[in-house]
């Protein structure tokens, strides 16, 4: 059993999976500091320095107050304001994915479009083959006793 788990631990697919993995999470570290750090502050200019996370609208005449965690204690809330920054920060970082898999599959079939380079056969080897193709044509002339 122990030969077993140590076989399917070691299989090449499952060390990739867990390359893979720990290079996404480094990877999503770097996205979320790309979004947060320098897109969402461009958005905020944009959009006047709007907060969309305390948006919100009251369901109930009981709500008066104007932050949202101070709202939901007061009653129901329709709590818009964090889902639209969480898609604005999905479509970010769904457009960046985008432009980072557009240049690997640029630089892939730039290194697919490359000639294959043909291996010159040295002079020796050739001269061996049309010899050895001359013999073989005289022995299928040659008459057999």
């Amino acid at each position: 059993m122990l030969q077993e788990f140590k076989e399917f631990a070691l299989k090449g697919n499952m060390v990739d999976l867990a390359i893979g993995i720990i290079i996404g999470a480094a990877f999503s570290g770097l996205v979320n500091s790309l979004v947060s750090d320098l897109f969402m502050p461009l958005v905020a200019v944009i959009t006047g320095g709007v907060d969309f996370t305390n948006k919100f609208v009251a369901l109930s005449s009981v709500v008066t107050a104007t932050s949202l965690e101070a709202a939901r204690e007061q009653g129901p809330v329709f709590a818009y304001g964090k889902f639209v920054t969480l898609t604005i920060n999905f479509l970010i970082v769904a457009f960046i994915l985008f432009l980072v898999v557009k240049g690997m599959n640029r630089m892939q079939r730039k290194e697919e479009a490359k000639p294959v380079e043909v291996s010159k056969v040295p002079r020796q080897e050739k001269l061996l083959e049309e010899i050895r193709d001359l013999m073989a044509v005289a022995t299928d002339r040659a008459p057999r006793a």
